[in-house]
Parts: C-alpha cells; sequence; structure tokens
C-alpha cells in the first residue's frame, strides 16, 4: 500500500474504531490517527503539510466544521502535496452531498459508511 499514514476524522468515535479494524483486516499496517473534534483534525494536517503519504477518512456531517468546510480549509492552506488523498465516508447517502463532494477536486471518493475492508484495501491501493 501507497501512504504510510491514515487519518481518521469523525465526531463518532464508534465509528472511528471500527474503521481502525476495517483499516487493520485490509491489511494496512501503517500508522492511523483518529480525530473525534473536525477542528482538531484541521489543525493536524495543516500543521503537519502531509510530511508523509496520507489518506483522509473525513466524515460530512459533524458539529463546528462540516467535512465539507474542512475540505474546504485544505484545499486553500495546503501546499502541494506528493501523495493526499481524501475520501468522504459519511452516512450521508443524499445526492446533494454527493455533488458537493464531487464539486471539490481535493476530494477523491465518497463511500457511504461503514467503511469495509475491501473499501479500504481499494481506496488504498489506488492511491
Amino acid at each position: 500500500m501507497m501512504f504510510d499514514r491514515v487519518v481518521l476524522i469523525d465526531d463518532n468515535e464508534t465509528d472511528n474504531f471500527f474503521h481502525r479494524i476495517a483499516l487493520q483486516k485490509a491489511g494496512f499496517e501503517g500508522e492511523v490517527l483518529e480525530f473525534d473534534r473536525p477542528t482538531h483534525g484541521l489543525a493536524f494536517l495543516l500543521k503537519d503539510q502531509i510530511s508523509v503519504p496520507t489518506c483522509v477518512f473525513l466524515d460530512i456531517n459533524m458539529p463546528l466544521l462540516s467535512g465539507f468546510e474542512v475540505a474546504q480549509s485544505l484545499t486553500r492552506e495546503l501546499k502541494p502535496r506528493a501523495l493526499f488523498k481524501l475520501t468522504m465516508l459519511t452516512s450521508s447517502n443524499w445526492s446533494e452531498d454527493r455533488r458537493r463532494a464531487q464539486a471539490l477536486p481535493l476530494i477523491t471518493g465518497y463511500l457511504v459508511k461503514p467503511l469495509t475492508s475491501s473499501q479500504a484495501r481499494e481506496v488504498l491501493e489506488r492511491g
């Protein structure tokens, strides 16, 4: 797999727990960071500036900052990055959310929860 790190940003700690297990079952052996506050996840990514190949799974509906707001901030603030992938991972199957995600070039995928090990493997291998 081409990523050294996966960042999970979801205000639901239980979802983060199960998504970590899906990543392990998919064979991911790198670092997994979990943020249950979108502001903390965003701050980490901005400070880190994607220092290692990173895949982010980002929820949409969260308090304080939505996933779309996080993605927009990353689009504006991140320096050019070699290997970075942002996938929306949400409970929303609403077509308007899918349309908004497709409109942001930084978002490369859209999955409806829960993340399965086969989905995780596919996202991580596609790079």
